[in-house]
């Protein structure tokens, strides 16, 4: 499926520079090797105070698609993606008006940040890894928005980098992976507040898990 907007940010994700100015809360390890493998730096000991959330430090355009490639290293754990996010008043989500976040979930879902996320990989719990699904959420308020089948595999069956894709234009949020269509979701601003705009883009992980990514792409639907 090709893009259909104007490329305006392309990371290969192979070294430290590239992700020079990102924004980690919540303890994490990094390295490199044909993409960026991240991993928490806490131990089971802090339960879900384990989990982090890595953003990037730029604010992108309301009408986007998102695209990266993505490979599970080690297993259990769950991978996330935050689009659109801004402070409940429409200020930068690093303002010192927000309270601190150290990727503890519930500050991200029902703090005062208003963001979409999209979990796949839901791996963590057992619940999660019997019936295996990709979630829309959409915060402030843990608002649960629809879900799709998750084709990803176990780590053990993951032999190569997969295509994520997920495209938000006025209010249609679609999510792709290797071209394979997982939901759609027409938000009407209206059940669940107003339709959000442009705002910060981040990746977070449930810990214990280790994943790799690469080849992070942002296009602007709004130009050509």
């Amino acid at each position: 499926m090709a893009s259909i907007g104007k490329l305006i940010y392309d990371n290969p994700l192979q070294q430290a520079t590239d992700v020079r100015g990102w924004v980690a809360e919540g303890g994490i390890n990094q390295s490199f090797q044909e993409g960026l493998i991240l991993a928490s730096s806490k131990d089971a000991s802090f339960g879900d105070h384990a989990h982090f959330t890595y953003w990037l430090p730029e604010v992108f355009p309301k009408n986007l698609q998102i695209e990266w490639e993505f490979l599970p290293i080690a297993e259990p754990g769950l991978c996330m993606m935050f689009f659109s996010a801004l402070g409940k008043n429409g200020e930068s989500i690093f303002s010192e008006n927000l309270a601190k976040r150290d990727g503890f979930y519930p500050q991200y879902h029902s703090g005062d940040l208003n963001a979409y996320h999209i979990s796949y990989f839901r791996h963590k719990h057992p619940s999660e890894r019997a019936f295996r699904t990709c979630n829309l959420r959409k915060s402030a308020g843990f608002h649960f928005i629809t879900q799709g089948g998750d084709p990803l595999p176990d780590v053990k069956d993951a032999t190569d980098f997969y295509q994520m894709k997920i495209m938000k234009r006025n209010g249609l949020i679609q999510f792709y992976i290797n071209d394979l269509a997982i939901f759609s979701w027409q938000d009407d601003g209206q059940e669940f507040g107003p339709v959000l705009e442009k705002g910060y883009i981040g990746l977070r992980q449930m810990a214990p898990m280790v994943a790799k990514y690469r080849n992070l792409k942002i296009y602007d639907l709004d130009q050509r």
